[in-house]
């Protein structure tokens, strides 16, 4: 074969190595500046918000909250005005305040102490405000803000009667309460000479005290709070004997919500609206 045709045979196997596999090219030193850039991933801010997160409840116009609706001065639908009123439901107003500098763009939810949790973690409500006591156990499955209200378990009786405190609760002294309650194993506990009755529930036992069946009801002072304001001859006395703090809960990770909350309790308790409020449904000062 002469020179010129191995040089023409060269050039066509150099032209066929330029077409080859466009799936497969070899990359060239620096990029190929030519050939389409790999889309960059999306920054947070384009993502979509953590169900029940701050920005998320500004991008929607309202914050949604679960109370209670059975639980009178806390959570209770007003059978008259079909309003849901309470402490819960006026702190619910005042944090959609604090976010929206309107107390309106708020949706309550009813939930139960079985239902609260469930609802949250799936994104049905923002945030549960619902006479929930912080506890271990439920730290693994929700965040708490700070303590909105001090809560523990107290006694109930009638106005006049010579029991002021747990120091009264002796032996042949009758204690009434729900059964399956901590309340009843707590007053076991604490006054072991006592005459327990247990009852189906709160209600059962409010009823079964005024019929004389008991000398006092036990329970936690934020229900029973609630039956002294709904039956004025019988009174909460004593202070609490157990700690049942409650706080509200926003979805694990919603650090955002839960600093809002906090930074609106620590303002209200400066200046005073914290005391109103508590005021306005407890009907008593709270104690520091």
């Amino acid at each position: 074969m002469s020179v010129l045709s191995l040089v023409a045979v060269f050039m066509v196997v150099l032209a066929l190595a330029g077409c080859g596999n466009s799936q497969t090219p070899a990359p060239a030193a620096g990029g190929d500046k030519s050939a389409p850039k790999a889309e960059a991933p999306k920054t947070d801010a384009a993502q979509p918000a953590a169900a029940g997160g701050l920005d998320e409840i500004k991008k929607r116009g309202k914050l949604v909250v679960g109370v209670k609706y059975d639980t009178f001065l806390f959570g209770f639908k007003n059978p008259s005005s079909g309003q849901v009123e309470g402490f819960d439901v006026d702190m619910a107003k005042a944090i959609a305040k604090k976010i929206f500098g309107d107390e309106s763009k708020l949706e309550l939810k009813e939930v139960t102490s079985n239902t609260r949790i469930p609802m949250l973690q799936k994104g049905d409500i923002d945030a549960i405000i619902a006479t929930m006591t912080i506890t271990d156990e439920r730290k693994q499955q929700v965040d708490f803000t700070d303590v909105y209200f001090k809560a523990g378990q107290a006694l109930l009786v009638k106005k006049g009667s010579p029991i002021k405190s747990i120091a009264d609760i002796k032996k042949g002294v009758k204690v009434l309460g729900a059964k399956g309650s901590t309340s009843v194993k707590n007053i076991a506990q604490k006054a072991p000479d006592a005459t327990i009755l247990e009852f189906n529930n709160y209600q059962d036992a409010f009823a079964a005290l005024k019929a004389g069946q008991g000398d006092a009801l036990t329970t936690d002072n934020a229900i029973l709070y609630g039956m002294a304001k709904q039956d004025p001859n019988y009174q909460v006395v004593g202070g609490i004997f157990t700690d049942e703090p409650y706080g509200i809960a926003v979805k694990k990770g919603n650090t955002d919500l839960q600093k809002t909350i906090n930074d609106l309790l620590k303002e209200m308790k400066q200046d005073g609206s914290y005391d109103k409020m508590y005021e306005k449904w407890i009907g008593e000062k709270p104690s520091k």
